[in-house]
């Protein structure tokens, strides 16, 4: 089974072939394919090759899904005893892909 290590949006991602991954927010439209230079990483068949930092000449392809935003953090911040609260919710832009090819 290959996979590969890939670094995005500030944080490392195991992916492999034709999983889907939710990411941080990209620039791309829905149906368009990005590829991702920065792979740490390459396992399979062959071992592990480990990058210092990155694989020369590797790369993976993947194709984005959807643009879409995750699910509801709420922050709440009370002071006690003085009847003051406060309730803020968030929701994180984010990117939905589809690994398509792990290139060495």
């Amino acid at each position: 089974m290959t996979f590969a290590v890939i670094r995005t949006g500030g944080k490392q991602y195991r992916v492999t072939p034709n999983a889907v991954l939710t990411v941080e927010k990209l620039e791309a439209e829905a149906g368009s394919t990005i590829t991702f230079h920065e792979v740490l990483a390459l396992g399979g068949e062959a071992g592990l090759q480990i990058g210092a930092p990155t694989v020369p000449g590797a790369k993976v392809t993947a194709t984005v899904l959807e643009q879409s935003r995750g699910d509801k953090v709420l922050i709440l911040k009370k002071r006690r005893r003085k009847n003051s609260r406060r309730k803020q919710g968030h929701r994180q832009h984010q990117t939905v892909l589809r690994i398509a090819e792990i290139a060495a």
